[in-house]
């Protein structure tokens, strides 16, 4: 299979494969918190505790894919488009 073909393919499976995940799970966890809801802090012992709410994710844990956003949009778009 030539290279350039090889890589179509690679890329157009790795497109639907994110695709099929933000239609499955539009919601990953924070990266800042990782998905805790709060940064995670430890004491002078070394115990961890509970930090400062995260800003990133409202203290929820979670975030909408970056993919199901872009969705989000496009539709949004075509709904206001075609009233």
């Amino acid at each position: 299979m030539p290279l350039p073909a090889l890589a179509i393919t690679l890329l157009l499976l790795f497109t639907l494969g994110y695709a099929a995940v933000c239609a499955g799970s539009p919601f990953g966890r924070c990266r800042k918190c990782k998905g805790l809801g709060f940064a995670l802090k430890h004491d002078r012992k070394g115990r961890p505790k509970r930090g400062k709410h995260c800003r990133r994710c409202d203290g929820n844990g979670i975030r909408i894919r970056t993919g199901r956003h872009l969705y989000n949009l496009a539709a949004r778009i075509h709904r206001d488009g075609t009233r």
